[in-house]
């Protein structure tokens, strides 16, 4: 038996494509619909981009037929407009007049007309929970979801192989079938490892020798990169080790790291690192600048109407990364902060001189970038449109470095499977042009209160 979808606004604003993502079912959108579309068709940024595509998209569907009626989808599902169920009564808790209950009410008509099953489709939290109090199927929109966050891929595993082997990994690596994991009761299970994956490798006799390695494809090799020292920091964890190793990988073997973890793990300050080493101490030269930028909804739509230059309207948004500058441009945490207008004065330079340059994610939308070494910090407030978009700019010799927390989201209508971050984790996991490593709540670097937080709250 077919199903029949009825869209809310927000599932197309996030995903202009949705109306093809049903198979080969009904899609119905509420004439309400339409209208916020049109009061969205002039917004900045994403969503008003949004809005004009799904606009265009609804013209073309237009020009085939009667969308009253119905009009076929390239998909074999049938689209079609709805104007009807005004007179649908509602609990009087929920008034006429706003969108929200307008979708009920033709969620609710179609039920009690209609011998197909009839589900609603919306990104909103509370609409779903009416919905569902008023017996009407409903659902979040899953084409774009990734697995529950516990089972997203994390870019590390760890493994067990025999003294023997442990002993010669150095020099001849370790195939994959040399390896093994332990399950709950001590039974070995073979490892099935992805591209790129790292690494952590126990001597079965003893679990206090480990040595750290990647998966190139064919064998488990070592770190090429472990005795580096980037701008004079050194890993103090395993995650860090994966996470420099995936930072100084040449931009063309590697254009794309993705780095997932909670605060104070040190995704941010070790990627500035990274940095700065390649821009300011290698004679290669392979990047022209650090570019840095943060999704932030209210600020992006709302940056032209703020008083002053660009440096000036996003230097609130930047200034996690001037936190992290401070540490990196001084390294005596004795001295660092005694003389604080030298401190100012050193970023100051680093800003003038464009090692680094900090933009809004609206002015860096639509370019392309050769030779850039790209940050992209709280990658978790991006939709899986704007990663995409941002991804396929890279242009020869750029690397893009995706940072974030899934569990610390600010975006309306984004979640932890939805999020463009983890998106992004699930759709490039196995690339071979993609480092990945999620760095532990135990790897928490920031202060002995911030792990003992992590611990206890």
């Amino acid at each position: 038996m077919s199903k029949t979808y009825v869209l809310d606004t927000n599932v197309l604003i996030q995903s202009p494509k949705a109306l093809e993502c049903f198979e080969e079912n009904n899609v119905i959108l509420p004439i309400v619909v339409i209208e916020e579309l049109d009061s969205l068709k002039n917004a900045e940024g994403d969503k008003g981009s949004n809005a004009r595509s799904i606009i265009r998209k609804l013209e073309e569907l237009r020009q085939q037929g009667d969308l009253l009626a119905g009009v076929s989808l390239n998909n074999g599902g049938k689209f079609r407009v709805e104007i009807n169920h005004k007179d649908v009564e509602l609990p009087k808790e929920l008034p006429e007049g706003k969108a929200d209950n307008r979708i009920l009410q033709i969620c609710k008509g179609l039920s009690s007309n209609s011998e197909e099953n009839v589900i609603l489709v919306t990104k909103d939290i509370l609409l779903r929970i009416k919905a569902r109090i008023l017996g009407i199927q409903a659902e979040d929109f899953a084409n774009e979801q990734v697995p529950v966050q516990q089972s997203q891929y994390s870019g590390r595993t760890e493994v067990f192989v025999s003294e023997e082997l442990f002993k010669d990994f150095k020099k001849k690596g370790l195939a994959v079938s040399d390896v093994y994991i332990s399950n709950e009761k001590g039974m070995q299970r073979d490892v099935s490892l992805e591209m790129n994956e790292f690494v952590i490798i126990h001597a079965d006799q003893s679990n206090k020798k480990t040595m750290l390695g990647r998966y190139d494809g064919q064998r488990i090799v070592p770190l090429q990169y472990k005795k580096c020292r980037p701008y004079g920091v050194s890993p103090r964890n395993a995650g860090q080790y994966f996470l420099q190793e995936a930072l100084l990988e040449d931009p063309d073997k590697v254009p794309l790291v993705i780095v997932k973890g909670m605060a104070g793990t040190a995704k941010t300050f070790y990627s500035l690192a990274v940095g700065l080493e390649k821009i300011m101490n290698d004679t290669k030269a392979e990047y022209r600048k650090i570019l840095v930028t943060r999704p932030n909804v209210q600020f992006d739509n709302d940056i032209g109407f703020l008083p002053g230059n660009e440096q000036e309207k996003i230097s609130p948004l930047i200034r996690p990364i001037i936190d992290n500058l401070e540490q990196l441009l001084d390294s005596d945490e004795d001295e660092r902060y005694k003389d604080e207008k030298a401190l100012s004065g050193k970023i100051e330079e680093v800003f003038e001189r464009g090692i680094i340059v900090a933009e809004a994610m609206n002015f860096i939308r639509g370019r392309s970038f050769v030779k850039t070494y790209l940050i992209i910090d709280e990658a978790q407030n991006m939709t899986p449109k704007q990663v995409t978009g941002i991804i396929t700019r890279a242009g020869k010799g750029t690397k893009v470095i995706l940072l974030g927390d899934p569990n610390q989201i600010d975006t309306a209508f984004l979640d932890e499977r939805t999020n463009g971050l983890s998106y992004a984790s699930e759709r490039m996991k196995g690339s071979r042009l993609c480092y990945q490593i999620t760095l532990t709540a135990s790897e928490c670097e920031r202060s002995d209160l911030a792990m003992e937080a992590v611990l206890r709250l």
